[in-house]
């Protein structure tokens, strides 16, 4: 089971694209985990290393360096959403899972 995590402003419209997303990626038979938190949580996060990929949401990606550090820290990859994958319409959620695909670490 492979996991991510979106780092978001408050971690609302992160927490409703997590879940669509994660559901998106059960209808295609992939073992994948969304999550998500707020930016005053995304940094530790990032420390602990649990997560395969990291998500920098637009509304934060003024932090996108400082958590892109953390991930280079841990070993682990922190990327920017596009506004355009990060909208909760069947589109945007498989945008932001195409995303995921590309960026996830290969076993």
């Amino acid at each position: 089971m492979k996991k991510a995590l979106i780092i978001c402003a408050a971690g609302m419209s992160s927490s409703l694209m997590a879940k669509k997303t994660t559901e998106f990626f059960k209808t295609k038979g992939k073992e994948i985990e969304v999550y998500a938190v707020s930016a005053n949580e995304g940094n530790k996060m990032i420390e602990k290393g649990d997560f395969d990929l990291y998500l920098v949401s637009p509304q934060t990606k003024m932090y996108f360096q400082k958590l892109k550090e953390a991930g280079e820290r841990v070993g682990k990859p922190v990327v920017n959403i596009p506004p355009q994958a990060y909208i909760p319409i069947p589109m945007g959620v498989e945008k932001l899972g195409n995303l995921i695909l590309q960026e996830l670490p290969k076993d």
